[in-house]
């Protein structure tokens, strides 16, 4: 519980639990419009300088009610490549001023795991770029030049550890992204009483209480309690359901109202969201296609240098010269410069709002011509709007209908009501005075004005429990839930006052997005969804798309995917539900949203995490911009190369400066990938006018006939091909 000790204009302290006061500072100094955060352990306090803004206020107030844990720190680098690394270093100084005895056995120690690798890797594989590595120091250590031997040790033992070190805090944000856990929950013991306890000594068959606007932390089954769960971020469940005794918990969904006790039946790793965590981190390791290409590739130019260094050899006799030409190793900067490339890829990506499961995956975003989307979550929003208002009572408006329910509906989060209450406030609705108000969970809500008693909610519950028939109204609500849309139900003094009609809104950034994604290329834009044939054109021809599938089932998803991938367009796939699955696994790359269900989210290639269209749209830049940069890379890499090879060949070039030449690039070219870790500007792209195919698809319908194929994509008409 948090209470405001003392406030000036852009001032708060407030007071709050000690356990809480580390990460609600780390969270508010984070925070927008905060300027500073300060925390007092001693008197249990927290000082915050803010712009002044109330919207900056509020968002204070709810960040320190309930905080965020506070990030854990960058792993830092395993002791044995830091140990390596100052190896390398202590010994390069100890070659440059030591005696002759004491800096050849310090060498030896330094350069013996390199050539070891060279031979294992030789015996096995056939030339390798470890084979290179064993060369460069081997042969001036064998003609008494430690310093060089040295200094080419400590020249590639930087370059590998700079690359390790990237990728492990890249993986180490990747996985945060994931992490679901408060740092201790609320367990009941036999006795009833409830005492904290840490999150990781939880047990299976642990009771643990969960209240309002706390994460449930455990899979299992409800023994007390009532309440409304978002399960959003695990299901893709677009509303909040109610849940009660014996009723299901999942981890990682969020209480809303009200409060549970769940036996735990599965805890950390076992759960639904550390399942997909584990699934996340097994896909890190997984090398993208471009990444084991430039392997190959790496591994074969080890025959130019070997190859170079035989006719250098041949023709000048020259040990100087065959030392400086085995420093140059083209394959180095190939192999080291695209996993880098990718993992800050990946990295960025996550800063801005996608967790990109695999190189490969970025990697095929970049390529793809066609983005299909399931609509109800992706091109629209998983919060309601009212769109129809149907007054059942002699007297009563669409005004005065909406104030009574908005009166007694802005004493609770249930976003069916959020939503009612939204639209007063837009037409300015003046409160009705009332009595208490009484919420039953999972049904509705009950209270009194002036004019009687006033419930609202399911149909289930004003008919079958308050004896309130809408039985008129039936056909209504039948045509209304064939619409897609959700329903509230309203009585006055035991009489129907009115329906309201509630469906997701489009997403205010999908117009842009779309536009955004057809100026980087994308040809194709693809809509799937249930609704009729008049409200799904209608939509399509708002946001331009160029294909709509309407009055489809869940499992034709899948197959309008691979019809599209048989006629041979690269298909990115961008869904949220449990139906999703299939479709996103049959594209050549899928796409979840933040509210996805789990299996939407295991079964995709790429995982948005921030609730804003655009951020696929960003992706989709940045996953060009990656592979433009690997590409470049290559082409950095084999110039500069060529150019020292050329050097070394020509006498131009000792070995010790061969060998700093072709590190500095190595290294150069994997500053210049993580250097790339700021965001790519993104493409100005005014909407475009619609394309003519929905238009032509109607006018075909009419007459009976087929759009020119020359001049237009295929078009679906319900579950048929024109």
């Amino acid at each position: 519980m948090i209470r405001v000790v003392h406030e000036l204009p852009g001032r708060l302290r407030l007071r709050l639990p000690a356990d809480h006061l580390a990460d609600a500072t780390a969270a508010l100094s984070r925070a927008e419009g905060v300027r500073a955060a300060r925390a007092n352990p001693r008197c249990g306090s927290l000082a915050v300088v803010h712009d002044g803004r109330a919207p900056t206020r509020a968002r204070i107030l709810k960040i320190a009610a309930n905080p965020p844990p506070a990030p854990e720190p960058a792993p830092s680098p395993s002791p044995a490549e830091g140990a390596a690394l100052a190896l390398s270093v202590g010994a390069f100084l100890v070659a440059l001023a030591a005696p002759r005895p004491l800096a050849a056995l310090v060498t030896l120690a330094n350069i013996s795991r390199a050539i070891l690798l060279g031979i294992e890797a030789t015996l096995a594989h056939g030339m390798k770029v470890e084979t290179l590595d064993a060369l460069a120091v081997a042969l001036p250590a064998a003609r008494g030049d430690y310093a060089t031997a040295n200094f080419t040790r400590l020249l590639t033992t930087l370059a590998g550890y700079i690359e390790s070190t990237t990728i492990e805090r890249s993986d180490e944000l990747l996985r945060s992204l994931l992490r679901r856990r408060p740092k201790d929950v609320w367990v009941r013991a036999p006795d009833g009483e409830l005492r904290r306890v840490a999150f990781a000594s939880l047990k299976g068959g642990e009771e643990v209480a969960v209240g309002l606007g706390e994460t449930i932390p455990v899979d299992g089954t409800v023994l007390d309690g009532d309440a409304y769960v978002d399960q959003s971020a695990v299901t893709g469940e677009s509303l909040p359901l109610p849940l009660g005794p014996g009723g299901t918990a999942l981890a990682g969904a969020i209480v809303t109202d009200g409060r549970l006790v769940i036996r735990a039946e599965r805890v950390g790793g076992a759960t639904t969201t550390g399942r997909i965590t584990r699934y996340i981190q097994e896909a890190l390791e997984r090398p993208a296609e471009i990444q084991s290409v430039s392997d190959e590739m790496a591994d074969r130019r080890v025959g130019i240098t070997l190859g170079s260094a035989a006719g250098v050899f041949a023709l000048t006799r020259s040990w100087r010269r065959l030392e400086s030409v085995f420093q140059v190793d083209y394959s180095c900067t190939v192999k080291l410069g695209t996993p880098i490339a990718l993992k800050t890829a990946m990295y960025r990506a996550a800063r801005e709002g996608a967790l990109v499961k695999s190189g490969q995956a970025l990697e095929t975003l970049a390529g793809v011509d066609t983005v299909v989307f399931d609509k109800t979550g992706t091109l629209t929003h998983n919060t309601l709007e009212v769109t129809d208002i149907f007054p059942l009572r002699p007297g009563v408006d669409e005004d005065r209908a909406i104030a009574i329910v908005a009166s007694l509906g802005e004493h609770t989060t249930h976003p069916i009501a959020r939503a009612v209450v939204e639209l007063a406030r837009r037409r300015r609705l003046a409160h009705i005075p009332h009595e208490e108000v009484n919420f039953i969970v999972g049904h509705g809500v009950e209270g009194e004005i002036a004019d009687g008693a006033v419930i609202f909610g399911s149909r289930h519950f004003l008919e079958d429990d308050e004896n309130v028939s809408f039985a008129p109204q039936r056909a209504l609500a039948a045509r209304l839930a064939g619409e897609g849309k959700s329903l509230l139900f309203a009585a006055l003094d035991e009489r129907p006052l009115a329906v309201f009609a509630l469906r997701d809104r489009l997403r205010e950034d999908a117009a842009a997005t779309l536009a955004r994604l057809r100026a980087r290329g994308i040809r194709r834009l693809v809509m799937i969804t249930g609704d009729g044939r008049e409200k799904a054109l209608a939509f399509g021809e708002q946001l331009g798309l160029d294909e709509v599938f309407y009055e489809r089932q869940p499992e034709d998803k899948a197959r309008i995917v691979e019809s599209l991938r048989k006629d041979g367009a690269r298909v990115a796939f961008v869904g949220d539900g449990v139906n999703d699955g299939p479709a996103l696994m049959a594209a050549d790359v899928g796409i979840a949203m933040p509210r996805a269900a789990d299996i939407a989210r295991a079964t995709a290639d790429v995982a948005l995490i921030d609730d804003r269209l655009d951020a696929l749209a960003d992706l989709h830049e940045l996953a060009q911009a990656t592979m433009a940069l690997i590409r470049s890379n290559f082409s950095v890499a084999v110039g500069a190369n060529t150019a020292i090879l050329a050097g070394a060949a020509g006498g131009l070039l000792s070995p010790r400066a061969t060998a700093a030449l072709h590190n500095g690039a190595t290294i150069g070219v994997l500053l210049r990938s993580l250097a790339a870790n700021r965001a790519p500007a993104r493409t100005p792209a005014p909407r475009p006018p619609a394309p003519p195919a929905l238009a032509l698809q109607r006018e075909a319908e009419r007459l009976g006939e087929e759009p020119a194929e020359q001049d237009q994509p295929r078009i679906a008409v319900g579950a048929e091909q024109v």
